[in-house]
């Protein structure tokens, strides 16, 4: 099972294989480290150069800003001027202005949080201090009756587009290759886009089969692209009893993981599959770092 527990020393890599992972060569990222201090290795007890979960997100951010064509220099600069923490409330404000938003159905506001956000944190941040809280948030409030259903596909139809906007190219680089999938009549996929965002940060490869994905196909994909982890994630636990015997033949032929409220520890004992546990953020660095 993905544990949440792994610590920042025991998930540090030596520099080829941290290379493998986040898509870059081992020459690069030393150059990268000694011209603009983009990596800032740990040592080993033995000596031995170590790198963390922190420099894979630097080398995220490195590698988006050069894709948007900025120089070397420039995108280190973006890249190590990103902070992984907030400023203390900033980004508590920028949660209660994106609910008020929701509540007028206020799209340009909406956004406007949402790009003030991205400028000024690393997509991370993003996700774990703003996006998860505000998507749970507005569950619990529909739950509770307090949110109409029009607000919260509102504000599903907000983020949406802006998630899958960051995942443009996700499925680039060397690194290892996730399958990413909901089973038949699940339709709530943003917590997998952001799953997979924060998988990318780590250098993993992404394929996104998305919402109501037939299991037949996520095994037809798995068998053409080999994965190093499928993940098939519902809300509804009703609907993965569904797929239960679907999902055990899929777990036979690639290595199946379930996410979701609907992955209870109780069907994955079951169908003897791991289950992610703890939150989105922790979840990825879970299985960046097994």
């Amino acid at each position: 099972m993905y544990s949440a527990a792994v610590s920042t020393e025991t998930g540090a890599l030596r520099i080829g294989e941290f290379a493998r992972r986040v898509g870059v060569s081992p020459e690069l990222l030393r150059a990268w480290e000694r011209r603009y201090g983009l990596l800032q290795p740990i040592r080993s007890e033995g000596g031995f150069r170590l790198y963390t979960s922190e420099d894979a997100g630097r080398v995220s951010r490195m590698k988006a800003a050069l894709d948007e064509g900025l120089s070397a220099a420039e995108a280190a600069r973006r890249a190590l001027a990103t902070q992984t923490r907030p400023a203390e409330g900033l980004l508590d404000d920028a949660r209660d202005r994106f609910l008020a938003a929701v509540r007028r159905y206020d799209e340009p506001a909406g956004h406007s949080v949402l790009d003030e956000a991205l400028s000024a944190f690393a997509l991370e941040t993003v996700l774990r201090e703003l996006v998860l809280p505000v998507l749970r948030q507005v569950g619990d409030e529909w739950a509770a009756g307090t949110l109409a259903v029009g607000q919260e596909h509102f504000a599903s139809n907000v983020i949406r587009p802006r998630l899958l906007a960051l995942s443009r190219l996700w499925g680039r680089g060397g690194g290892p290759l996730a399958i990413l999938a909901c089973p038949p009549g699940e339709r709530h996929d943003l917590g997998l886009i952001a799953f997979g965002l924060l998988l990318r940060t780590y250098g993993w490869r992404i394929i996104f089969l998305g919402a109501d994905t037939p299991l037949s196909t996520v095994g037809e994909a798995a068998a053409t692209t080999k994965p190093r982890l499928v993940v098939v994630a519902s809300m509804d636990g009703a609907l993965l009893e569904t797929v239960a015997t679907d999902l055990r033949r899929l777990a036979r032929a690639a290595p199946l993981v379930l996410s979701g409220a609907g992955a209870s520890p109780e069907l994955c004992a079951r169908l003897r599959v791991d289950r992610l546990d703890g939150d989105l953020v922790a979840a990825a660095a879970a299985v960046a770092q097994a």
